[in-house]
């Protein structure tokens, strides 16, 4: 039983027994304390109740200045107020101020994008989900109703006039924009907002609201407006949609016809043209024929006039050469009598007058000169046919 109980005893003592690290920081604490005591003792006199509330003050004194240091970021402002009015207005960086209560500091962000909607509410991120018909709403000049969801972004452009001149900022904006949106439909037509006016309704509302907000000095600058949706009431907006197919096919057929004339006009002018060259150039072609053969006609007359009979004989074989040339045709010769001709009618030209006239005068004067000299030798010139050639 003895030596049972001496390896218990044993078995407790070696689990109470405190680890190296704990034993070690008891050892470091009680040198401190020791250390404390002695500086204390030493230096008690310091240590008066007055010299203490000094220290405090001190110190307090230190932490009240230290408190007005602050630093503006990028893109902030930072507004200084005195007892509650205005003082200063500090840019980015590091700055200091009389700590409060006297001065206090405004930090306002001038970068930052903030939007206003009008006539309808977003949800959970989605545009244009909830219709606010009060807002919505409006009176066109040709008196009809139309719903409009207008989206205005803005940031802040004077953080002074921002924080001081306007109570709510935000509601004398929509207030501006929602009774600048109601005039500006008011002067326009109903189809002139769902067709091409949409872009200048718009940049005139954000004019109109950037006067509004200079009038008042509000410190906001608007960055755009955004027409969301313009739509006539849900009653009537299959009479529209039927109304608008109707203008766009107009405009349709407008632009086909259009194009039509646009092709047909250039190629009728080109067409008259070409004709009036053509008419132009067959003018001076008859002009020139008719000096030419004028001219051939005042030679022909100088050399009838210096011999009648030969220009009359060569008149004559020259008419004949033309009947005959282009024509199959025999000449016959006959013994102790006239020549005869063989000519194919069916391919014999028709004579013009002046070819007949040429012809008899030729034909009369042949049979003077038979008359007249009864001896002369007879020629016979035999052309071949076009077959024979």
């Amino acid at each position: 039983m003895a030596w049972n109980d001496d390896q218990k005893n044993q078995g407790i003592g070696d689990k109470h027994e405190k680890p190296e690290w704990e034993l070690l920081l008891e050892k470091k604490w009680r040198h401190f304390k020791q250390q404390t005591r002695a500086f204390f003792r030493k230096n008690s006199s310091e240590f008066e109740p007055k010299k203490l509330i000094g220290y405090s003050l001190i110190t307090l004194s230190i932490l009240w200045m230290l408190s007005g240091i602050y630093i503006v970021d990028q893109g902030n402002r930072g507004i200084v107020t005195r007892f509650g009015a205005y003082h200063a207005t500090t840019q980015p960086g590091p700055h200091w101020h009389l700590p409060a209560p006297i001065e206090n500091v405004t930090i306002v962000n001038i970068e930052n994008q903030r939007f206003i909607e009008i006539g309808y509410r977003s949800d959970m991120g989605r545009r244009n989900s909830g219709t606010v018909l009060p807002e919505s709403s409006m009176l066109t000049k040709d008196e009809n109703i139309i719903n409009l969801r207008l989206a205005v972004q803005y940031q802040i452009k004077n953080a002074r006039n921002f924080l001081f001149n306007v109570k709510d900022n935000t509601a004398t904006l929509k207030q501006i924009t929602e009774s600048v949106t109601r005039a500006v439909i008011g002067k326009n037509t109903m189809d002139f907002i769902l067709t091409e006016g949409r872009s200048q309704i718009v940049s005139e509302i954000k004019e109109e609201i950037q006067s509004g907000l200079d009038l008042f000095s509000t410190g906001l600058q608007v960055s755009s407006v955004n027409l969301q949706d313009a739509q006539p009431p849900e009653q009537v907006q299959s009479a529209f949609e039927d109304a608008i197919k109707a203008r766009e096919d107009k405009q349709r057929l407008i632009n086909e016809a259009q194009a039509y004339a646009n092709e047909i006009i250039p190629k009728a002018r080109g067409t008259a043209a070409r004709m009036l060259q053509e008419a132009e150039a067959y003018e001076a072609q008859q002009i020139s024929r008719a000096k030419g053969e004028s001219k051939r006609f005042e030679q022909l007359l100088v050399e009838y006039q210096k011999s009648p009979g030969v220009t009359r004989k060569r008149l004559y074989l020259e008419a004949k050469e033309r009947l005959y040339g282009k024509t199959n045709k025999v000449m016959m010769t006959v013994d102790n009598g006239n020549s005869m001709f063989y000519m194919p009618l069916n391919n014999t030209p028709q004579p013009t007058v002046n070819h007949q006239k040429q012809i008899a005068n030729s034909g009369a004067e042949t049979t003077n000169m038979k008359d007249s000299n009864p001896k002369a030798q007879r020629i016979n010139v035999l052309r071949p046919s076009r077959s024979q050639k």
